[in-house]
């Protein structure tokens, strides 16, 4: 296997290995583990678990690591290789972020995926280069998982979380159906974009259109089915263009976008995001500030990227219409009829690319605790012209991404505590963070530092203890060595 200038990519990420490992030997203080174990019928309970191995999962895992605290395993619904997005349902032919943005390496450059991409296909390769390749990245994540060993069980799906002798009791389900329990202290939500609700279509086409005639953009799709079909999108966003793109590139007979706002988005918040006051002190802001930001950012909403609507537009068969909301579907014969301001659209196939709903009732790993969370319709009122009613739905979060319970006195109140939102879903009260590439740095190191902190004081007793316990003498000899004779 050959880098993209000729050399050898094998004999290049086997020197990185080296380095990477050196690197960790030369970092690696403190060495041994702190967290005195607990047991729950005889076995040994998790002092994290995380779910999603994605690169939020992942990049936890190694952080937790750094600091000492090994007891920690990661699971993931999806076979090996399946995880995130990547090369699933993510369309795109590049990630969003600049190429230089860092991360999951946690500030150990050869971890980093600049050193990996010039490891397989050179530093040519990568000056040359413009955006990381999705899969690409996906790779990159696979090596990251290897190169750290990261304890990762996949095939394994949340299904409920309860509260039993001050422990999280996590019940799995596998794809054959097999059920595990295992017991943590701590919980660690890493399941992305969607990770506090669903993925959004809404009633009027769920209800009227048989499943057959449409999908959602998070969704698997025959692409090689449409090929000289009528294909209507619904969306604004990056991954409605991605998905139209993907429609025309497979052969479609055309394509037509439509979204209900006048003007399709321009500007990018998440660049302006991207320095470190914003991604590193955020969270520190009162609610007032916190509110102002999010509202004008998620007004904003992001636009899909310049070469990604150039993708389409370089299609004769693509057409889009702004100001054009679909007000409803009716099926007619074997068409899909969609009512518009600007008249009826026919299709064969619809794709939907509305987003997601957040709404912690329709995720299994989140139902049973989702009336005891508090929200930030609850916890803020804004001034009058600056509501959100989506932003209102979204969790508040504590500062170490915690859930806060509505009622202090709820008794899920202390299991809430220690669960921690570390999806999209934390954004509005944390800022950038594992659901983000750009926010990654910061968000893993803040979530890691605080469930370091919360097990240290919950066990500070037995640390205190363990010092007075303490007797391993280190002066061991009052006479000096007998010196050899020459």
């Amino acid at each position: 296997m050959h880098g993209r200038d000729g050399t050898d990519a094998r004999g290049g990420l086997g020197t990185l290995d080296e380095a990477v490992r050196r690197d960790l030997e030369v970092i690696g203080y403190p060495r041994r583990e702190w967290v005195p174990p607990r047991y729950h019928d005889g076995r040994r309970v998790l002092d994290v678990a995380i779910i999603g191995a994605g690169q939020g999962g992942l990049a936890t895992a190694f952080a937790l690591r750094r600091t000492s605290i090994d007891n920690v395993q990661i699971f993931d619904r999806a076979a090996r290789g399946g995880e995130g997005p990547w090369i699933t349902f993510a369309r795109m032919i590049t990630l969003r972020t600049p190429k230089y943005v860092t991360g999951p390496d946690l500030g150990v450059p050869n971890l980093t995926p600049r050193a990996w991409f010039e490891a397989r296909y050179g530093a040519q390769a990568w000056e040359k280069l413009d955006k990381i390749p999705r899969q690409d990245w996906q790779a990159y994540l696979d090596w990251y998982r290897d190169i750290l060993d990261l304890p990762v069980a996949n095939d394994h799906a949340l299904e409920a979380v309860e509260w039993e002798d001050g422990l999280l009791r996590l019940s799995f389900r596998t794809s054959g159906g097999d059920v595990h329990t295992h017991y943590a202290r701590k919980l660690v939500l890493a399941t992305g974009i969607e990770g506090c609700g669903e993925w959004h279509v809404p009633a009027f086409i769920r209800d009227s259109l048989p499943r057959e005639r449409f999908a959602h953009t998070s969704e698997a799709i025959d692409f090689d089915a449409l090929k000289g079909r009528r294909i209507g999108v619904l969306g604004a966003g990056a991954s409605a263009f991605d998905n139209a793109a993907t429609a025309l590139e497979a052969g479609a007979g055309s394509v037509t976008l439509c979204l209900r706002r006048r003007e399709i988005p321009s500007i990018n918040p998440y660049r302006w995001m991207e320095n470190t006051g914003f991604l590193a002190y955020f969270p520190a802001l009162e609610d007032r500030l916190r509110w102002g930001f999010m509202r004008r950012i998620f007004e904003l909403n992001q636009p899909p990227p310049q070469d990604t609507f150039w993708r389409c537009r370089r299609h004769a068969n693509f057409a889009y219409h702004t100001g054009c909301p679909w007000e409803g579907v009716r099926m007619d014969g074997d068409d899909i009829v969609v009512r518009t301001p600007k008249g009826e659209m026919r299709f064969d196939f619809v794709i939907i690319g509305t987003g997601f709903t957040v709404d912690l009732s329709r995720r299994p790993e989140t139902r049973s605790f989702a009336n005891s969370v508090a929200l930030w319709r609850e916890r803020y009122a804004p001034p009058a012209g600056e509501e959100s009613e989506v932003l209102g739905t979204y969790p508040y979060l504590g500062e170490r991404y915690q859930f806060i319970a509505r009622d202090p006195a709820d008794p899920l109140a202390p299991m809430l505590a220690n669960i921690h939102n570390f999806t999209f879903s934390a954004t509005p009260s944390m800022g950038l963070s594992g659901a983000s590439i750009s926010g990654m740095r910061f968000g893993v190191e803040r979530l890691a530092q605080g469930l370091g902190r919360d097990l240290y004081v919950a066990d500070g007793q037995e640390h205190l203890d363990s010092l007075l316990s303490y007797d391993t003498p280190e002066l061991v000899s009052l006479d000096p060595p007998v010196s050899d004779p020459v």
